[in-house]
């Protein structure tokens, strides 16, 4: 296992920023996902971690070595790219075996290499196949197994899932997980699916437009998000703006827009919000975090009374989009018996104090 450390790295091309001043540590064994949109630079980091570009500025360590311009054959890194990259002319063990054969290894132990990379992903007997006989999911393990045969020290994986169904996604997901935490090995994954990041990783670099937005766990990440772009692009969020009317010991109220009055812990605060009278903050609350109110909690604080726009009903939860005034609210109600109010109906929306979040 080794670590990486990214030092102030920047990437330019020409005049174009493509990224700028990342600043990590990734810890040796550690599951960790660059998450992003298309171009917010996730995939130019991982290159530059495998050395395909040189950054602009920056260095990067994989343990005490700086391997800032050292060439990718030099880095021994295993790397499974989207589109995973296999020779159609060879066979599966043909493919596994290639990295050997380019480092000179003897016949004896590749085959002893290549038929343990096999059976590691469940590939057994499948060695004299041509690539066009197999599956989707059956490709995206002969690619993980022809990079983790040269045993290398990082697991570098750049959106490897994307090709593949929804179901088969969600197998393959497990699988990369099962590995990884068999083999212990340090692992930078690349991906703009929030689901893929959020099950998978012990910690998240969330990009946009070049620029590190957060770095947490899963939990942080979903929970505390820093920034309206976080709240927003991981998972659902109610995004309100308001003024901060009052802060009294660790509690802060905020009237929104619509005229609504919202409390929360100022705990819950972004490092960068400023929780002062008068001060404009944006509250998130997610919407599985609200439940339906009783008539009689109607005027209690942080009860909201609503007008439903639509409603869904999805099997696991009935699912609403309602107004407060002209503010939108969306809400998520888990669980069975959940009554199902139709579109102009009134409601009531009763909001946790610990579940509201403010960021800048």
């Amino acid at each position: 296992m080794i670590e990486v450390r990214l030092d102030k790295v920047s990437k330019q091309f020409g005049g174009a920023r493509g990224v700028e001043n990342v600043d990590i540590h990734i810890k040796p064994g550690e599951f960790f996902t660059f998450l992003g949109p298309s171009g917010c630079g996730k995939t130019t980091t991982l290159r530059m971690i495998a050395g395909f570009y040189y950054p602009t500025e920056g260095r990067i360590m994989f343990g005490e070595n700086n391997v800032t311009f050292t060439p990718p054959n030099k880095r021994n890194t295993g790397m499974v790219f989207q589109n995973y990259a296999l020779f159609p002319h060879m066979t599966v063990s043909e493919n596994i075996a290639f990295g050997l054969q380019v480092r000179k290894q003897s016949k004896a132990e590749i085959r002893e290499k290549v038929a343990r990379a096999q059976k590691l992903v469940h590939l057994d007997g499948y060695g004299d196949r041509r690539i066009d006989q197999l599956s989707g999911g059956q490709q995206q393990r002969v690619a993980l197994a022809r990079a983790l045969v040269i045993e290398p020290n990082i697991l570098l994986l750049d959106e490897p899932l994307s090709n593949l169904d929804a179901k088969l996604r969600e197998e393959t997901r497990l699988e990369i997980k099962r590995l990884q935490l068999e083999l212990g090995i340090t692992t930078i994954y690349v991906t703009h699916d929030q689901a893929e990041a959020m099950s998978m990783s012990d910690r998240i670099m969330v990009m946009k437009d070049g620029v590190v937005q957060q770095v947490g766990t899963p939990h942080d990440i979903y929970n505390k998000p820093l920034n309206r772009f976080v709240a927003s692009f991981i998972g659902e969020s109610n995004l309100w703006e308001g003024t901060v009317e009052r802060v009294e010991g660790g509690t802060v109220h905020v009237r929104t827009g619509s005229g609504s009055l919202v409390t929360g812990f100022a705990e819950n605060a972004s490092p960068e919000c400023r929780l002062s009278v008068g001060g404009q903050v944006t509250v998130s609350v997610r919407p599985e975090s609200i439940r339906e109110a009783r008539a009689e909690e109607r005027g209690q604080e942080n009860v909201l009374a609503a007008k439903v726009v639509m409603s869904e009903f999805t099997g696991v939860s009935v699912n609403y989009v309602a107004q407060i005034g002209s503010m939108p609210i969306k809400a998520m109600f888990i669980g069975p018996g959940q009554r199902m109010r139709g579109r102009d109906e009134d409601i009531l929306f009763a909001i946790p104090k610990e579940s509201v979040y403010f960021v800048e």
